[in-house]
């Protein structure tokens, strides 16, 4: 299944949503969600977009070498910008504004540490 349809059908269940009222706010049929979901068929951007519309969501096209850091701050509900606890990687830019705007030089000699350089 393909991520974005992935994100609706978890998103419709997690509305208690059933396939037959999700077509009822839309102009599909439940046979062609049951179908999209299942995998039977591959339904187009349009019909991907009228789902996201009826389920008060959006699609977005993100740069592929933000979309990780994207997951993670949708994942935080937008509390946190940088990977999870435990994760070496750089600083966020978020991490240099919390600890109190240090120097870049002393943020990237940190940076460097973190990541073993």
């Amino acid at each position: 299944m393909h991520p974005p349809l992935e994100s609706l059908v978890t998103m419709r269940k997690a509305r208690k949503l059933t396939q037959d009222e999700l077509a009822t706010r839309t102009t599909l049929s439940r046979t062609a969600i049951q179908q999209a979901e299942s995998g039977k068929t591959d339904p187009r951007f349009s019909t991907l977009l009228e789902l996201a519309r009826a389920l008060d969501m959006d699609i977005m096209v993100v740069p592929k070498a933000l979309r990780q850091e994207l997951e993670w701050f949708i994942q935080a509900e937008g509390k946190y910008l940088g990977p999870p606890p435990g994760i070496s990687a750089l600083l966020s830019i978020v991490d240099e504004i919390v600890r109190g705007r240090e120097s870049t030089t002393a943020v990237s000699a940190e940076q460097r540490a973190r990541v073993g350089l």
